[in-house]
């Protein structure tokens, strides 16, 4: 995936995390943590993943996905950057990737959600608050 002039030192790739990298960058982003086993299924059911490379280390620094049915639900999830490499606009191309994704391959009408943990970023891409209509809600497992 070509997203970026010969310069930046970013690129984007349209894979997912291996899961040890996938755990140890929600760490760094201050996310929840996960554990490795559900983090190794949960992974392979994705339906489309894209992280950040920063190019002069190989490192990945920045990664999303999207979970769902691939008909009538898509939901955005564990979009992180690493706090080093934040403030470059690696969440907005993550972002932009994952959209495009979308609009490439949902049909009509699809439901596309996400848990937003960042004012004002989100809305950019047209997501708007579910409530008053409808009202998130969430529970872990032991």
């Amino acid at each position: 995936m070509v997203d970026a002039d010969d310069t930046d030192p970013y690129r984007l790739r349209e894979e997912l995390p291996d899961p040890k990298t996938f755990i140890a960058l929600r760490e760094a982003a201050g996310m929840p943590a996960r554990s490795l086993e559900g983090v190794e299924r949960g992974l392979s059911n994705s339906l489309y993943g894209v992280v950040a490379v920063h190019e002069p280390t190989d490192e990945i620094v920045g990664m999303g996905r999207i979970v769902g049915d691939g008909g009538t639900v898509y939901q955005i999830s564990d979009m992180a950057v690493h706090p080093n490499h934040q403030r470059r606009g690696l969440g907005t191309r993550i972002m932009t990737a994952l959209e495009t994704y979308i609009d490439d391959t949902a049909p009509p009408r699809a439901y596309v959600t996400l848990i937003a943990d960042i004012d004002g970023f989100y809305e950019e891409f047209g997501f708007e608050p579910v409530q008053p209509a409808s009202r998130g809600m969430y529970r872990r497992t032991e």
